[in-house]
This record gives C-alpha cells, sequence and structure tokens, in this order.
C-alpha cells in the first residue's frame, strides 16, 4: 500500500492511497471463511455452503468494508506521521474510472490544511480593560435593598406614595398577580390613578410607558419578553393587599442575617465587606470585557486565508443529516470567525506553552465546585467530597469540554492581562455599563 501526497495550494492538498490487490484479498478471504461458517443458508448444512455462493452474496460488502479499513489505517497513519495540521476532515474524491476489480485500487481525499501564520498580542491600538470600582452611592443603594428585603410590612388603608401593592392584573391575554412599589410606576396620569385606591377596588390602567423599563412590566403582566417591549392595552389592576415596608435597622441581627454570623459587627464593615465584594465581581464583569475585546482585536488584525471551498464542502456532509451548498455557505459565513479564534487560540497555547491535563481540569472543577457550594451556605466542605463530585463530573466527556474550555478561557484571560496592550480605565460601574455596552 503507498500513500502519496500532491498540494494544490498552500490551503489544499490531495492525498492518494494505492491499495492492491494482492494486500486486500488475503483479508477478504478471512472474512470470508468466517461468514462461511456461521451461514445459514435453506438446502446447506451449517458451515458447508459453498464459498462461490457466499462470494456472490456478500463479496462485494465485504470488498468494500476491508478496503475502507485499510484506508482509514493508511490515512490516519499518514497524516499523524506526517504531523498535517487539517481543518475539517478527508472528504473522499469520487473517480468515474474507478475498478474494484484492477489490480491495484487508487483511493483520492481531499484534505484542508490549516494556515501558517502569526499571532501578535501587543497590537498598535491599546485596548480599554476597566478597572470598576464600587463608589459609596452604590454600596449606599445594595444596603437599601438589604434593609428592605430583610425589612418589615405594616398594612395600610390606601394607596400613597412609597407603598407596596399586591394585585390581580387581568387583561386580554393577561390574568396575573404580582407585588410592586407604587413608585415604580413612571407615569405620573396612571400613578395618580392609584393614590388614594384601597383593598378591593379596581383600576385601569394603560401599559404603554407604565414602568422606566418594559422588563418590569413583563414580570408585572406575567407576559414574555417580545409581547412586553412596546405594549398598549388597557388592563384592570384590583388591588388585594397595600403594605408599607419599613427597613430593618441595621444592628448586629441585621448583620448575622446578610452576612453571616459575627462576620462584620458595624457599619463600617459591613461597608468594606460589601465594597471588597463587589469590586470581586466587577473585575470578572471587567475581565470578561477584555476578553472578549481582545478577541474580537485578534480575529481582525491577524491575517490568514482559510481553505472555504473546502470547509463548505466539509460542511455538506459532517453533520447528522446532508445539507445544500447554499446552507453550508450560510453555516461558514456563521462559523468562519470561531474558526479563525480557535486556530489563533491553538496558536497562542502552542506560542506561551498554554498545556491543559486532567489534573488541572479536576483542581479547576474543585475550585467551581466549592464556589458554587458556598453561595448556597456551605463552606465546610471537605476534600474527600470535593474529590468524589469532580470525578464524578469528570466522567462525562461532554462535561470535561465544556470545564476544559472555562480554564482555557481563564488561562487566555490571564495571559491577555500580562502580555496585551492594554489600558487601563477607573470607572464606576454605571459609567462601565455606559461606556463598555454604549448604552
Amino acid at each position: 500500500m503507498q500513500v502519496t501526497r500532491k498540494d494544490v495550494d498552500a490551503l489544499n492538498a490531495v492525498i492518494t492511497i494505492a491499495i492492491d490487490k494482492a494486500d486486500l484479498s488475503p483479508k477478504i478471504d478471512s472474512v470470508l471463511t468466517s461468514y462461511r461458517k456461521r451461514a445459514n443458508i435453506p438446502g446447506f448444512r451449517k458451515g458447508n455452503v459453498p464459498m462461490g455462493l457466499i462470494k456472490k452474496q456478500y463479496g462485494a460488502a465485504i470488498k468494500a468494508d476491508e478496503a475502507n479499513k485499510m484506508l482509514q489505517e493508511s490515512l490516519s497513519n499518514y497524516i499523524s506521521k506526517e504531523k498535517i495540521a487539517l481543518l475539517g476532515n478527508p472528504l473522499p474524491v469520487e473517480r468515474e474510472d474507478f475498478d474494484w476489480d484492477a489490480d491495484t485500487m487508487l483511493f483520492d481525499f481531499e484534505l484542508g490544511l490549516s494556515p501558517s501564520f502569526e499571532v501578535k498580542l501587543k497590537g498598535r491600538k491599546a485596548i480599554t480593560h476597566y478597572q470598576i470600582t464600587a463608589d459609596n452611592e452604590t454600596i449606599d443603594k445594595q444596603i437599601e435593598r438589604m434593609r428592605s428585603q430583610y425589612g418589615s410590612l405594616h398594612a395600610e388603608d390606601t394607596v400613597a406614595g412609597g407603598v407596596e401593592i399586591t394585585a390581580q392584573f387581568t387583561a386580554e391575554g393577561v390574568d396575573n398577580k404580582s407585588t410592586l412599589s407604587i413608585d415604580d410606576i413612571k407615569s405620573k396620569a396612571q400613578k395618580k390613578k392609584l393614590l388614594g385606591a384601597k383593598v378591593g377596588d379596581t383600576i385601569e390602567l394603560k401599559t404603554k410607558g407604565l414602568f422606566a423599563d418594559d422588563h418590569k412590566l413583563m414580570h408585572v403582566l406575567g407576559v414574555d419578553h417580545d409581547k412586553a417591549h412596546g405594549l398598549s392595552i388597557p388592563v384592570s389592576c384590583t388591588i388585594e393587599e397595600i403594605n408599607r415596608r419599613e427597613l430593618a435597622d441595621m444592628d448586629q441581627e441585621f448583620f448575622d442575617k446578610v452576612m453571616g454570623k459575627d462576620a462584620v459587627k458595624s457599619v463600617s464593615e459591613l461597608k468594606e465587606k460589601l465594597m471588597a465584594d463587589a469590586e470581586r465581581q466587577f473585575a470578572t464583569q471587567s475581565d470578561q470585557k477584555m476578553l472578549n475585546d481582545v478577541t474580537e482585536s485578534l480575529i481582525d488584525n491577524t491575517k490568514f486565508d482559510l481553505p472555504a471551498a473546502f470547509l463548505k464542502k466539509w460542511m455538506q456532509t459532517s453533520g447528522e443529516n446532508p445539507i445544500s451548498e447554499d446552507q453550508a455557505a450560510e453555516e461558514y459565513d456563521k462559523a468562519e470567525r470561531g474558526i479563525r479564534y480557535q486556530l489563533i487560540e491553538a496558536k497562542l497555547a502552542e506560542q506561551y506553552d498554554l498545556k491543559i491535563d486532567r489534573e488541572q481540569v479536576k483542581s479547576f472543577a474543585r475550585d467551581m465546585i466549592r464556589g458554587q457550594m458556598a453561595q448556597f451556605g456551605r463552606t465546610d466542605v471537605s476534600d474527600h467530597e470535593l474529590d468524589d463530585i469532580a470525578e464524578r463530573i469528570l466522567g462525562n466527556q461532554d462535561e470535561i469540554k465544556r470545564i476544559s474550555d472555562q480554564l482555557m478561557s481563564k488561562k487566555m484571560t490571564d495571559l491577555f492581562r500580562a502580555e496585551a496592550n492594554l489600558k487601563a480605565k477607573k470607572v464606576s460601574y454605571e459609567d462601565f455599563v455606559k461606556q463598555a455596552y454604549k448604552s
């Protein structure tokens, strides 16, 4: 068996594998003999079916199957030995003059080759790495929300400023019970209708402009996202409860409820703890934004060609069901930037020796599990328990891939933070949202 390679261009090649009948025949005869021993054909005792009949019935299929086994083994060994970096999988090429009875059979395979390129992390244009600070106003608002959450409710006779109402909202396609603060209502005209109302009263409200954010309308009416946006209908609001929420006192009982037993013992300690927690969360958001921005910059500024025609052809047959040329072209357009980044990431991993092994994945999984359990108050998890949970998770190949991808993302974030051309910019969280996402 002989394997030859012909380069069409820098990104495409054809491999030809020659299989001699003399090499294939012994394998076919061995399988046919096995079939003959097991064949149950009416009129013949088991094991005594004429070989000519076995060949006639099974010969062609066995020849194709054994040839395919030889081809796959030979192709895999050649690609591995020659260290050929592929995109997609080899595609068999049909030969119009192919002859299964020839002394030497030739099989062609198209290859899409990975491009050769360099990645430069320090681009000309610096990328903003936001340093989000938690200001006193943000922390004060967070404390107020906590005090409201752990505060007490006192029934009121009539709707007035600052109260919460629980009401049944009904209209065509709407039947939902919800609680909201009267101060959440943006429309002065609609708020005026509610002020002074009592339990049992039904007030007709207009949904258009009722709240500053239509997402609030979505939750109050119990409708889906698309329906809530721009919804303009009359809705009946039947009041069932009117309550005024008294904020919780900032005493040790409150501190213990929100932060854990004796974790903080004063308002200043609470603010310091909340400030530190907030800035850790902000750092995660900032790093994610930086990772996305550096990724997009690398894709835009790292120039190389792809074997596009080959990849579109490969996409036609790579899924569970074949797709048309037009569908494959559409899929390629959607996937192209992702393919480019996969190649860039692999190049960076090689360049900076970013390796991932099973122990690293297990350690990363343990840290994730520990963090998730801490969110539910479990801070006493033993190493043995963490190991057991991690091993169960890593018994699933899909989970291994998911966690490995997250670990590589973290390694890339660390790499970009250290090596990319970044400029730090301190902002409040509110300004971060406005500047980073142009809101």
